[in-house]
């Protein structure tokens, strides 16, 4: 997957967050989630994007385990509004998926950069 590629992924997931969010209740639980939830989403995002002008490899490297930090939180925050809106269990988890699948892009790329310092060293 290409640079320009994961940043439009990674846009497309915080705005697929945010449109689920929308339709679920507003109830006290789901006030406190939804506010977590849209920070962490949208932070994987413009995290991935801060990476992009890192100014080492070490830099990068740091900067995309934060986007896995993020990443790894938007997917709790998926599960626990799923145990509490049953109704729209089926787009959470579809979501979940997707945020899913751009955290083991990262996780990979972390891995194989790590390795490839360890290589040069």
């Amino acid at each position: 997957m290409t640079e320009k590629e994961l940043k439009n992924k990674t846009k497309e997931n915080a705005i697929n967050v945010a449109k689920i969010c929308m339709l679920l209740e507003n109830t006290i639980i789901n006030k406190v989630y939804i506010g977590q939830i849209i920070r962490s989403s949208s932070s994987v995002g413009a995290n991935y994007r801060a990476a992009c002008r890192a100014k080492s490899g070490k830099d990068f490297i740091y900067k995309l385990q934060i986007v896995i930090e993020e990443a790894d939180e938007t997917l709790f925050f998926l599960e626990l509004l799923a145990t509490f809106n049953e109704t729209y269990k089926k787009q959470l988890r579809d979501v979940y998926i997707e945020t899913e699948s751009i955290l083991k892009i990262i996780v990979a790329s972390v891995r194989t950069l790590k390795n490839n310092q360890n290589l040069k060293q």
